[in-house]
């Protein structure tokens, strides 16, 4: 019943956001709106080379 309400989905982004915001800092460190979307996307660039580097290939 619940996979219908997309609980797997929504579990899986609250894992993303759990493993982004203990892998990298939880608060952004600056206050410009443009700047703070480049600090985003280096920080999830470099999460996703983690998790590559991490995860085995099959």
């Amino acid at each position: 019943m619940e996979k219908g309400l997309g609980y797997h989905k929504r579990s899986l982004a609250e894992t993303t956001i759990f493993r982004y915001k203990q892998l990298l800092r939880s608060k952004l460190t600056l206050r410009d709106y443009n700047v703070e979307v480049g600090e985003v996307l280096a920080n999830v660039e470099a999460m996703n080379k983690v998790i590559r580097f991490v995860m085995p290939v099959c």
